[in-house]
């Protein structure tokens, strides 16, 4: 891609930057900060957590040391936190001093940002528990098919998400979804990049990928949390956790965690493509494995209209 009148990038405008993980994200938010200025703020799901630091790739203190960052490891391991708890500590740096450069491979909080949130009610604890001991499929099968049709059905936490909005409010989540108030930064609004990554070539990457994590110490870090370990913590689902505590554990070898860590952020960056090209369609799209992708942007000094 060559830049052209859609990816021209001016020093006030907001940019997204939205794509599956180990696809570079992240290193191109560093490059545009370095070259425009911003802060840089997170929209990864496990990212928002501390404690999994090396495991969720969150910016080391060189990366910090080149630009601000935010909302990165600002929430305890063991807490909850939704696309509403981030959307209300998103929102000062919509408005604030510097422009924001939103980065994440979480497609739901990108939908939420730039299309809205629908304010559905809490759901009490005792649907949680009722919902938590139902089967994937005969939740699946409880939905309604606007709603059934607007998640991934293989993804436990979203269905089952759906299944106790229905239980707990008797409306379907695609009827809150639809009386959903405005967006808090509508995508006309921002510069909305995905980065499209060839599977193949985004395979390897994720390979060397977690070679490095461990090489970085991500072991250390699970003996860290192994004292603390509860896989439904939310900050658990970071990939390769349940694999290296499990190896802590006695229950695989390493080289068994590593082949099962790399498998799952192979099946999850699947999920994250089928994601974006449903959903990003009107978003400008960059190859991931472009020489340089700060020379597909065209940047200016001029404020934007």
């Amino acid at each position: 891609m060559t830049p052209t009148e859609h990816n021209i990038l001016h020093p006030d405008t907001p940019v997204l930057i939205a794509g599956p993980t180990a696809s570079g994200k992240s290193a191109l938010a560093l490059a545009i900060a370095r070259a425009q200025g911003g802060v840089i703020v997170n929209a990864d799901a496990l990212q928002f957590f501390d404690g999994w630091r090396i495991l969720t790739a969150r910016p080391d203190d060189a990366d910090l040391a080149q630009a601000p960052h935010a909302l990165y490891g600002h929430v305890p391991f063991d807490a909850p936190y939704s696309v509403g708890h981030w959307l209300r500590d998103v929102t000062p740096y919509l408005g604030g001093p510097a422009r924001p450069i939103i980065v994440g491979g979480t497609g739901l909080n990108f939908n939420a940002l730039t299309r809205g949130l629908a304010q559905i009610p809490p759901t009490p604890a005792t649907i949680r528990a009722q919902a938590n001991d139902i089967p994937l499929p005969a939740l699946l099968a409880d939905l309604d098919p606007v709603t059934a049709d607007r998640i991934d059905p293989q993804n436990r936490m979203r269905v089952q998400r759906a299944w106790e909005v229905q239980r707990a409010t008797g409306q379907t989540l695609a009827a809150w979804q639809d009386a959903t108030p405005p967006p808090l930064l509508p995508a006309d609004k921002a510069l909305c990049i995905t980065l499209d990554a060839p599977k193949d070539w985004l395979n390897d990457r994720i390979a060397r990928r977690f070679d490095q994590m461990l090489d970085m110490g991500a072991l250390a870090e699970a003996a860290a949390m192994l004292p603390h370990w509860n896989p439904d913590y939310l900050s658990s689902k970071a990939i390769g956790a349940p694999e290296l505590i499990a190896h802590l554990q006695g229950d695989m070898t390493l080289a068994q965690a590593r082949e099962a860590a790399i498998i799952a952020s192979r099946q999850y960056a699947k999920r994250q493509r089928t994601w974006f090209r449903a959903r990003h369609r009107d978003w400008q799209h960059i190859p991931a494995d472009a020489p340089d992708l700060c020379a597909t942007l065209r940047f200016t000094d001029r404020p934007a209209d």
